[in-house]
């Protein structure tokens, strides 16, 4: 099993300094890789209904960095981890743009980039981009992707789309990974299902939230259902990498009379967690270490890499 970790891009970390003290080390505690999140901007008035939160509520001021640029970031401030967005919204950013902003972080870390992606939930945030058709936002992100694989393995290439098109064009320098940085699609819906078993080199979802807990069992049967959906697309089903989010690693013991939420309840119910996670076929565990101030993020990461990481196999 491989472990992940969330970068802040938002509050009081999300700094030079916050930000290079989580990177440094989660990279000298053996972690495999790191998330960047998306929000480019956060209207006043949202509408939209969250789908990690039970009641569809959004807490945020607003501030974000933006995720592309913090890649890079941290590309320069690390040599092993890799970057992956954790998720791109795809739709709201030219194809072309992107493919040559995601092309230069790879190349700058030395092949390190995975992108991670999905198709987005708040139309009043593609409203303020003028971003594509919201209604249309999972076509578009197929498109674009499409698009992106195009130009990273193509020489002088053209496209002509339903929602996009170009004369011929070169897009150089190519990204360092062939034929392209990895792409993992997130949600565990039946459409981001598809779109893993046609376009994906990973499945990346949500899980261990009271809105989608997506416990073994039930990775389980999605995992049997993009077994059959990329068989069916000729795909190699065993080259996917599954990688699932866990947003909040808590140790302590779960309030009297509730049920156990994933990967909480102490050290040895989080280890059986990861180890009945590994069983069903996830790779990587991406866990969630950002408190308010940077001594709170770095005990709950020194925390789990010795309590947890360092344990994980050992037990019976």
């Amino acid at each position: 099993m491989r472990f992940g970790f969330y970068l802040p891009t938002r509050g009081p970390l999300a700094n030079r300094r916050g930000l290079k003290a989580l990177l440094e080390t989660g990279e000298e505690a053996g972690f495999s890789s790191v998330m960047v999140a998306d929000h480019i901007v956060v209207p006043t008035s949202i509408e939209s209904a969250y789908p990690y939160t039970v009641g569809g509520n959004f807490v945020s001021k607003g501030e974000c960095l933006e995720q592309l640029t913090l890649m890079t970031f941290v590309a320069a401030a690390t040599e092993k981890l890799r970057i992956v967005s954790s998720v791109m919204i795809v739709p709201h950013r030219n194809p072309v743009h992107c493919a040559k902003a995601i092309a230069t972080a790879d190349l700058l870390s030395e092949g390190r980039v995975t992108v991670g992606v999905g198709v987005g939930w708040m139309a009043e945030e593609f409203a303020a981009l003028d971003a594509a058709d919201f209604a249309k936002r999972g076509r578009v992100t197929d498109e674009y992707i499409t698009i992106w694989k195009k130009l990273w393995t193509g020489d002088a290439v053209s496209y002509e789309g339903d929602f996009y098109r170009f004369q011929e064009l070169y897009c150089q320098p190519p990204p360092v990974q062939k034929p392209h940085p990895p792409i993992w699609i997130g949600g565990h819906s039946n459409p981001a299902l598809r779109r893993v078993a046609r376009l994906g080199d990973g499945w990346h979802p949500v899980g261990a939230t009271a809105a989608s807990p997506l416990p073994p069992s039930e990775m389980a049967v999605k995992l049997a259902f993009l077994r059959e959906l990329t068989e069916a697309e000729g795909r190699d089903f065993d080259a996917l990498t599954i990688s699932y989010k866990a947003p909040i690693y808590d140790g302590g013991k779960p309030p009297h009379g509730e049920e156990r939420r994933l990967f909480t309840g102490g050290t040895t119910a989080a280890i059986d967690d990861i180890a009945a996670m590994a069983e069903v076929g996830v790779d990587e565990l991406v866990f969630d270490f950002r408190g308010e101030t940077i001594a709170d993020s770095l005990t709950a990461m020194q925390s789990f890499t010795e309590n947890v990481m360092e344990n994980v196999g050992k037990q019976s």
